[in-house]
């Protein structure tokens, strides 16, 4: 195959950025190489704003045409949460035939080396940099993110996700030398001599299970973190959020075209209504890697089942905050505030339960007790959902039903101090969007624990009465003992407390964010700075990134023979 992109060009245009790269995951200082306001795109070969809608308008309607071998079948029936049909359809493959097609290639893509494979995807993700504002649209018509957030989530947020997982498997494969002399001393007699090559190897086929909320941010860390480290590359989306994945996947062919490997090592598995292929490609000898973001019960059922695959999921969490005392409480309720309503809930770091106690709490403004504190909170997301217009663009829509279902039935569960009300969306008449509903448990009662111990996914909290600190922090410590927690908050002005609840996130391997109260959020992390779950507890056997999430990709092999 003869490349129209040589390892120098690419090595020449991306090694600077991927060294940057390196350093920060060093340092976890701030750094993107990808901006992320709209209007820093529209030069240099990027879409500006109007050029991506109009490309991604052009998508609608169409057949989305891989090139991938093995095509028996078009599929589709994508619905926007906003109300739109995008009626693209996309290849469907017969696995005997793709499968062995994106094998082939493999032998070529893993003797490249860790750089110019690094450099590759380097290229990919800057193709698809410049494509922003049309995955941005992809994004919210899938996710129903708002625009803003799907832009910034879904584009520059994602590829910076995706590089992060390059420099960690760039970082992880020249650990080992490509070659060593090797020598021993023996005394009167000769040394003995040794030549020793060592060549990282991939497992196999990395298969990518994307989810419906996050498809280029969750999908991305495991595709970029397998290519880079010499797979191939399965991407079966979530039959929801198709678009994004398959946009993804059709740059990743082209560039790999060009840079003179064969494009099948990146291939869609987009599949017919109901017909449920996750499992069965999950089970294939040819897939040694799972990258799986959704439900606990799935993920369970990967960790037992995929027995000939390393995998990596992130389930279902219950997400806690212990507010003990602040010494900023209009503050602390803003944050919060901010952080149950954005995405109308639906990220995996959002705050669930809320542990105040009985008692109250101390604040700047004075003691609280425990009713006042949840009115104040239940106030303070009433102001800022208020107006409408600003409301539709922090909530963006419900994603699918399910969601939906929970909202309204999380009204019964206890006393609401804070009711959901319906949003209309004045340019998408058919999107449902909903305020969040804030209900009151106590948490010395067994009949609450059923819901405040069990994750109720969108834009649901329960605000749970506790006897004291160290009552909050127990049951802290048990619910991301049995359920799992990507994130964990705390408010409080006592070093005692603010130790014990430190004490029980390093115990149970859960991320802490102390305190905050300006304009960072429990729920959402930093690229190359912060890492999104740790890998240690139930909702995730992976962290995005470390080490170990790339590291077992590919294993090293030695050739060793006497020295001439």
């Amino acid at each position: 195959m003869t490349a129209a992109l040589s390892a120098h060009e690419l090595i020449a245009r991306h090694r600077s950025t991927l060294d940057q790269a390196l350093e920060a995951i060093r340092t976890r200082a701030y750094w993107s190489p990808h901006p992320e306001h709209p209007k820093a795109y529209g030069e240099n070969g990027s879409l500006d704003a109007a050029a991506g809608k109009a490309a991604f308008d052009a998508l609608l309607g169409t057949r989305l045409d891989l090139g991938q071998p093995g095509t028996d079948d078009w599929v589709g029936g994508e619905t926007s949460p906003y109300g739109i049909d995008l009626g693209v359809t996309y290849p469907h493959a017969d696995l005997d035939v793709l499968l062995p097609a994106m094998k082939a290639g493999q032998r070529a893509w893993r003797d490249a080396g860790a750089e110019q494979r690094a450099v590759v995807c380097l290229e990919i993700l800057k193709r698809i940099n410049d494509r922003t504002h049309e995955f941005a649209h992809a994004v919210m018509h899938t996710s129903g993110q708002a625009f803003m957030m799907a832009f910034q989530a879904g584009g520059p947020h994602a590829q910076d996700r995706g590089l992060e997982a390059v420099a960690y498997a760039y970082v992880e494969q020249v650990r080992t030398p490509d070659n060593a002399e090797w020598t021993k001393p023996q005394g009167k007699r000769d040394p003995l001599a040794m030549t020793k090559q060592f060549t990282p190897v991939p497992r196999g086929i990395g298969l990518v299970i994307g989810c419906n909320t996050f498809p280029t941010w969750n999908g991305y860390p495991g595709l970029f973190a397998s290519l880079a480290t010499g797979n191939a590359v399965l991407v079966k989306p979530h039959p929801r959020a198709v678009l994004p994945l398959a946009l993804t996947v059709q740059v990743a062919r082209e560039v790999l075209a060009e840079a003179g490997f064969d494009p099948n090592l990146v291939a869609l598995a987009a599949e017919r209504p109901g017909e449920g292929i996750a499992k069965t490609l999950a089970l294939r000898p040819e897939i040694r890697i799972i990258d799986y973001t959704g439900s606990t019960t799935f993920g369970d059922w990967l960790e037992a089942n995929a027995r000939q695959a390393q995998v990596y999921t992130e389930k279902a969490g219950v997400n806690t905050v212990v507010v003990h005392s602040t010494s900023d409480y209009k503050g602390m309720l803003s944050n919060l505030a901010f952080s149950l309503s954005l995405y109308s809930g639906q990220m995996c770091t959002t705050p669930q339960n809320l542990l105040v106690p009985r008692e109250g709490i101390s604040t700047d403004q004075g003691p609280k007790s425990y009713d006042e504190v949840v009115a104040d909170l239940a106030r303070a997301v009433d102001g800022l959902l208020g107006d409408d217009a600003r409301a539709n663009a922090l909530l963006g829509a419900i994603v699918n039903p399910d969601v939906k279902a929970r909202l309204e039935a999380a009204a019964g569960l206890g006393e609401v101090a804070l009711a959901s009300r319906e949003i209309a969306n004045p340019d998408f008449p058919g999107a449902v969007v909903r305020t969040p509903v804030i209900v009151k448990l106590d948490g010395a009662k067994p009949d609450a624990e059923a819901a405040y111990m069990s994750e109720c996914f969108g834009p649901v909290s329960f605000a749970v009465a506790v006897d004291s600190a160290a009552d909050a922090a127990e049951l802290l410590r048990r619910t991301v003992r049995e359920k799992g927690a990507m994130t964990v908050g705390a408010y409080t002005t006592d070093p005692e407390v603010e130790e014990a609840v430190r004490e029980v996130c390093l115990e149970e391997a859960a991320q802490l964010s102390l305190n905050l109260t300006g304009g960072v959020y429990v729920n959402q992390t930093a690229a190359f700075s912060d890492f999104h779950g740790s890998g240690g507890n139930p909702a995730a056997s992976a962290a995005l990134c470390d080490g170990a999430f790339v590291a077992n990709r590919f294993r090293v092999v030695e050739v060793r023979r006497e020295a001439a």
